[in-house]
């Protein structure tokens, strides 16, 4: 075996265009991870609505054709991801985790936010990112390792994406007609896509939380060093955390998630202007145009969701009061 530039000569360059390749490959796996979530999800959102008769106009926006769109996502978000540096790339991932930690135990039982699907995009990209540069750090292989892992996570991108365009055009006739595998197995089983990608996101994050940890303490010499920076930035997360908890139960719907975006990306932008470095600042507004970016691009899906969450609370409540009726007896 030969690594990719073991052939070439030694030029001064010739290094820095090896790491922008590994960067693009990273953004790009990243990317498609975060292009298979959108697709699957438009799956489960697009069955839900064509079950509900009160709900045909969320479908009709859903189903409707962006034939670019997809492809300029992900090379937006490819471009975006390869910029930003793995110091904040792990900063964002661990914010995510404790943010949607304190949120999933801040649910019902039986309850699940289809919102924090898509509040997590950037962030999953982000923690792709952070992965392979920790699984891959020293190996001698890694540009081959990522232009493998990329043609696997593209590959699997693009099947994503057709099974959302094809449950989008022929899912209600061939439901009805008992004519398509797909469309029949989608029928008993659409229900568990978001079990699924909870599954799927929850050893994503787990292995992305450690190796984010791992690639911030590795540019710590000392203990003191990481004292001084873990502090304060606990403080500063555990203060996010408990506004935008506070935030997202008086309202709802895309204005809120913006204004959760802002909040997030200013907050640690205001910690690393103490604690961090000057890269570190532009990073963190490659960032904000990430976050932005994933929002903007999946606006019809994050108002289902809205509109989903919504419609559950009341079923939950009734279901909660019948089981303290039924506790008092």
């Amino acid at each position: 075996m030969f690594s990719l530039g073991s052939w070439l000569p030694a030029l001064p360059g010739l290094a820095w265009g090896w790491a922008l390749l590994d960067a693009l490959l990273q953004g790009l796996v990243g990317a498609c991870a975060v292009s298979v979530l959108c697709s699957l999800l438009k799956v489960y959102l697009y069955i839900q609505c064509a079950n509900n008769p009160e709900r045909q106009a969320e479908k009709e926006v859903m189903a409707a054709r962006r034939p670019l769109l997809e492809p300029l996502q992900v090379l937006v978000l490819t471009a975006l991801l390869a910029l930003v540096g793995s110091r904040v790339a792990a900063l964002v991932v661990l914010e995510f985790s404790l943010r949607a930690v304190c949120t999933i135990l801040s649910l019902g039982k039986g309850a699940h936010s289809s919102q924090l699907y898509l509040l997590c995009q950037y962030s999953l990209g982000c923690g792709v990112s952070c992965g392979l540069t920790f699984l891959l750090e020293g190996a001698p292989h890694r540009t081959w390792n990522l232009a493998l892992a990329a043609g696997l996570a593209g590959l699997l991108a693009l099947h994503a994406r057709r099974l959302a365009r094809h449950v989008c055009a022929l899912y209600e006739l061939h439901s009805r007609q008992r004519y398509c595998g797909l469309c029949l197995l989608l029928l008993p089983a659409g229900h568990g896509i978001p079990r699924l990608l909870r599954n799927a996101l929850g050893l994503t994050f787990a292995v992305a939380d450690l190796a984010a940890v791992e690639l911030i303490n590795r540019d710590f010499l000392s203990t003191g060093e990481a004292v001084r920076f873990w502090t304060p930035l606990s403080i500063c997360y555990t203060l996010l955390v408990v506004y935008m908890q506070e935030e997202s139960r008086q309202s709802t719907g895309r204005g809120a998630a913006f204004r959760t975006v802002l909040v997030r990306m200013g907050g640690l932008f205001i910690l690393l202007l103490t604690v961090g470095r000057w890269t570190d600042i532009l990073h963190v507004l490659v960032s904000l145009l990430g976050e932005l970016w994933c929002l903007l691009h999946s606006g019809a899906l994050l108002e289902s969701c809205c509109r989903q969450d919504f419609a559950q609370q009341p079923r939950l409540d009734r279901r909660a009061g019948s089981g303290s009726g039924e506790t008092s007896r």
